[in-house]
């Protein structure tokens, strides 16, 4: 079977190469061409950025924190830092994280790709026994981009939850679009499911999926680390055991600090409501 996520990593990889060339190009044609005319210009760069936005619209992430759709960190009095774990399960480094967070009594949430957890139910159920917490990251790590429908939405969505509750015994209550692509339609759609959405801290991305080098996924972590952050990892990177090496580093200095690992939910349990004048 082909791997869907690192596919979709490597058109990534591709489109992030290209995309300087691609514009200035871009930015060239339309210059040499409606020069003279600066509205028209104007215009054209107008119906360039249109086409790639997504639809339906999103609103601004306030809208959604307020309404509690959303979530990407919650405020906390008590040092508690919440590590996620996108793509897994996977056999060979999935067990490695499993094995370096009990030795620091840290718990963790793991986004979990349907069709794996069918593939690797025992790695899963030992997740689960070992306190940590499942979490929903569709059935085939398909990203919800302009052209989706609710149909295609819906069923990634439960199609992933179906095998997750057959599989734990528990029906999985937090939701994380692939590459943290959400827009109204989605929110909408987790919330009539019964899904809290979970992005991520904006200051905890450790883009560990491009292999940036372990120490620059170190220093993100420990460089920004606050009371309420909910960390991105994954534990399927294929070909690199940079998350592993990194996270040799971060446990124990975070643990020095006097922070405890905990999971998403229990994270939101410490929540602090904001004081109101």
């Amino acid at each position: 079977m082909v791997d869907p996520i690192q596919q979709e990593r490597k058109i990534r990889h591709i489109c992030r190469k290209h995309r300087f060339c691609i514009m200035m190009l871009i930015g060239c044609m339309i210059l040499s061409v409606f020069a003279p005319v600066k509205a028209s210009a104007m215009s054209v760069a107008t119906q360039i950025d249109t086409h790639h936005e997504s639809a339906p619209a999103r609103r601004d992430r306030a809208y959604y924190e307020g309404r509690g759709d959303i979530v990407w960190e919650v405020p906390s009095a008590g040092k508690r830092i919440a590590l996620t774990f996108d793509d897994g399960p996977d056999p060979t480094r999935t067990p490695v994280i499993l094995e370096l967070l009990k030795q620091y009594n840290a718990k963790a949430t793991f986004f979990v790709v349907g069709w794996r957890v069918k593939s690797h139910q025992e790695l899963v159920k030992r997740t689960v026994r070992e306190g940590h917490e499942i979490a929903n990251h569709t059935y085939h790590h398909k990203y919800f981009r302009k052209g989706v429908t609710k149909a295609e939405i819906e069923e990634e969505i439960m199609k992933a939850h179906r095998v997750i509750e057959e599989v734990t015994g528990t029906p999985p209550q937090l939701f994380r679009p692939p590459g943290g692509y959400y827009n109204e339609r989605l929110v909408e759609i987790a919330r009539e499911k019964g899904y809290r959405v979970i992005l991520w801290s904006w200051h905890q991305d450790t883009k560990d999926w491009r292999s940036p080098g372990v120490d620059r996924i170190v220093n993100k972590v420990l460089g920004h680390a606050r009371n309420g952050d909910i960390v991105l990892m994954h534990d399927l990177v294929e070909g690199s055991t940079q998350t592993i090496q990194a996270l040799k580093k971060i446990l124990p200095e975070l643990k020095r600090r006097g922070y405890s690992f905990v999971t998403v939910s229990e994270l939101m349990a410490h929540r602090v409501k904001a004081k109101t004048s």
